[in-house]
């Protein structure tokens, strides 16, 4: 499957997939194959009536922390409000407060069980933020933590430095002081240590003021990182115009973004990140402006937000599913916004698509029309995961 409209599936029937290495070679029908495609082929993968697609691409995750926030849950069922949780000291300071507690092969084994879970439900490249630190040294404990994940998993791994995602308690009266050490001192390190691979900020109300974001931006882009957002989530804070000024890969959530914003996301080519598990969770009520980001052509990705706190998804199919609920994206919107459009966002172009001479990341589906990937909730059935060319257990 592989098509460069958004809205289908470019489905080829009866189909042949040569890799070698880890690139493709070839791909189409298998009555057009070159008769030594399949004379020379090493191994077989028969998919018996099944479906192939690109490996799916989770660009917007959190998943290494410690501990839960499952009485958060209970308590905004009862009706309290994300914000005010977060403004009680809750939210992500409460996981700041476990990440922190937590050792570094604590956070490993328990971010290697949530990667496992994506993996086996055909995500084969995940972005992974920090943010859950607050502080240099944990900062830097998540990173290498993320970047062991990517070693040992078989998943291609990119790193995100989130610093700017909540103040931190002990500077709780010193904005200026924390911000300080991020760009001072925080950022240099992990671009010494070549830890992370972009960096992002929470531009809201709760969290850091579109200037504060657009500091800290600016350093980490000095440093050889590339740029993301977390954009008008909770309210109109002029985060999509930030990212696109900043010439950010991606604005993600954008429930609030204006109509300016998503102009200037068009104009500057900047990705929009869906992430329904956040808005599904937190029962909000105002959706991403999708039917005007069609219209301008703003490219749209879908990802998990895996978190604790108000994403706390681990499959790629569910985030599918409720993008097409919540979002009226189609099924093949959310097929595309998980594999071709979300690639780009992670700085990658060698993946996404089923095409010669890009990195064989394949899965098989057990599934008789592609549809019920995003229909079907709660099942999974992702038969085989193919990373690079290499099954992946």
């Amino acid at each position: 499957m592989a098509d460069d409209r958004p809205g289908e599936y470019g489905v080829v029937r009866d189909g042949l997939i040569a890799v070698h290495q880890s690139r493709i070679t070839w791909v189409g029908p298998e009555s057009e194959a070159p008769p030594e495609t399949v004379e020379n082929a090493a191994s077989v993968v028969d998919l018996d009536g099944g479906w192939a697609t690109p490996g799916l691409v989770d660009p917007h995750t959190h998943l290494v922390f410690g501990g839960h926030r499952a009485d958060e849950f209970a308590r905004r069922l009862a009706g309290v409000s994300y914000e005010e949780i977060a403004r009680e000291g809750g939210g992500i300071l409460s996981t700041v407060r476990a990440t922190r507690a937590a050792s570094e092969d604590e956070l490993r084994r328990s971010a290697r069980r949530r990667l496992q879970v994506l993996i086996e439900h055909g995500v084969t490249t995940v972005e992974i933020k920090s943010g859950y630190g607050l502080d240099v040294e944990t900062e830097l404990r998540m990173l290498r933590v993320a970047r062991t994940l990517g070693e040992e998993s078989g998943a291609t791994v990119r790193t995100t430095l989130l610093a700017a995602h909540a103040l931190p308690l002990e500077f709780a009266d010193d904005r200026d002081g924390y911000l300080d050490l991020v760009c001072a001192e925080l950022i240099p390190r992990v671009a010494s240590d070549r830890l992370a691979d972009m960096a992002d900020a929470f531009c809201e109300s709760i969290a850091f003021t579109a200037p504060e974001c657009r500091r800290v931006l600016e350093v980490a882009a000095r440093h050889g990182m590339d740029l993301r957002l977390h954009a008008d989530q909770l309210e109109d804070g002029g985060g999509a115009a930030l990212a696109a000024s900043l010439g950010a890969r991606s604005a993600d959530h954008l429930e609030y973004a204006s109509p300016e914003g998503i102009e200037a996301m068009a104009e500057a080519g900047t990705t929009a990140v869906l992430l329904p598990g956040a808005y599904h969770v937190l029962r909000e009520t105002t959706a991403p402006p999708v039917e005007r980001m069609r219209a301008l052509g703003v490219p749209f990705a879908v990802a998990t937000d895996l978190n604790p706190g108000t994403s706390p998804v681990v499959s790629p199919l569910v985030a599918m599913s409720l993008a097409c609920t919540h979002f009226r994206l189609t099924p093949a919107e959310a097929l595309a916004a998980m594999t071709r459009s979300a690639a780009p966002v992670l700085g990658l172009d060698d993946r996404g698509r089923l095409e010669r001479g890009l990195r064989a990341d394949i899965v098989c589906w057990d599934v008789e029309d592609p549809v019920e990937l995003a229909y079907w909730i709660g099942a999974n059935p992702c038969r085989v995961v193919i990373s690079g060319g290499v099954l992946v257990d």
